[in-house]
């Protein structure tokens, strides 16, 4: 889901990986439409007596079942975003950079490119964050990745489960996505528990009356269906748990590897964190009637980030990172404590 000037050139090997890379997806849709199958026919038709019960656990069923599809769908769906133009270096300017006969002919060049613009990050030796392979500034937070061909806003990995890199514009739907896929399991694990634990305790009795659709099938149809939901349940909920407290801490799964380094204060790991509510806020939006609901609501523009320097007031930042004193000097206490 990369930019589309950003493509790889359509080979017949980069056509044959482009199909590869769908087949996780399509595994997860195939274990969807198995387990529709299982959950509706198997167990709540053919198998519930009451029918009140049945029609209950049909309707919890399909809501959860939309909220996770349509979750899943939109971080798939979602591109990964675009770099304005303005951030491109012009071919002349890459040739005159290539040429530096030094790092720091290199440094100067990009922070006079960069003077006009949004970025505090730096590199190890500060100098601004310069993609060779797009030719662009990377905005803060920003990182090209090799399978999508581009530079990523706000990228946090790319997977493989929804072939697509997880970026500023769909992380709340991947952890919308990873929450509603944790409530779907669980739901289906607690409401076929009851006939786990029958074919275990009635094995013997049931095959030989042919209960469950009058056939041994339709049993196994949900004890793998029990325990298919359990074991991906037990991997959603660690990792669902992993990304919450990310959002908590405002902070992505590159980051948490890798401290961004600000051109004040150099690398910090916490230097996005606005407090807990600023940002959950910052992903899901100030509007709570939509925090639940896969629908776009992150603040920004995916381009610069508050930081945590600016929010408590202790020392903010210009375009090119340097601290304005005078509102450090006004933040500062009077005697030290």
């Amino acid at each position: 889901m990369g930019n589309d000037d950003n493509r790889r050139r359509k080979t017949p090997c980069g056509c044959c990986m482009s199909v590869f890379k769908w087949i996780p997806v399509l595994f997860i849709f195939a274990v969807i439409g198995w387990s529709y199958y299982a959950y509706v026919v198997e167990l709540c038709v053919l198998n519930t007596e009451n029918r009140v019960a049945m029609i209950f656990m049909l309707f919890f069923y399909h809501i959860t079942l939309i909220l996770f599809l349509w979750s899943y769908w939109k971080t798939i769906s979602t591109s990964v975003g675009r770099v304005p133009d303005h951030w491109r270096i012009p071919d002349e300017e890459v040739n005159h950079l290539f040429r530096a006969d030094n790092p720091e002919t290199q440094k100067r060049i990009l922070n006079n490119f960069a003077r006009n613009l949004p970025v505090t990050n730096r590199t190890m030796n500060g100098s601004v964050r310069f993609c060779d392979k797009c030719k662009i500034i990377k905005p803060d937070r920003s990182h090209h990745c090799s399978v999508c061909s581009c530079c990523v806003l706000k990228m946090d990995h790319h997977c493989p489960w929804v072939n697509n890199c997880v970026n500023f514009f769909n992380y709340k739907f991947f952890v919308l996505f990873l929450g509603y896929a944790l409530i779907y399991c669980l739901y289906v694990a607690f409401t076929t528990l009851h006939d786990f634990i029958q074919f275990w305790q009635t094995e013997n009795q049931l095959s030989e009356q042919g209960q469950l659709n009058g056939s041994g099938m339709g049993r196994f149809h949900i004890l793998f269906l029990f325990f298919i939901s359990i074991m991906f349940a037990i991997s959603l909920v660690s990792l669902f748990g992993y990304h919450i407290y990310l959002v908590l801490v405002n902070r992505t799964t590159l980051e948490s590897f890798r401290a961004p380094v600000f051109r004040i204060g150099g690398p910090d790991k916490n230097g996005y964190n606005l407090g807990r509510y600023a940002n959950f806020c910052e992903v899901f939006g100030d509007d709570w009637q939509y925090w639940f609901l896969p629908i776009f609501t992150s603040k920004g523009d995916g381009l610069s980030y508050p930081t945590a320097t600016e929010q408590t007031g202790n020392q903010s930042y210009d375009a090119m990172g340097h601290t304005n004193h005078s509102t450090a000097n006004r933040q500062r206490p009077a005697h030290p404590v």
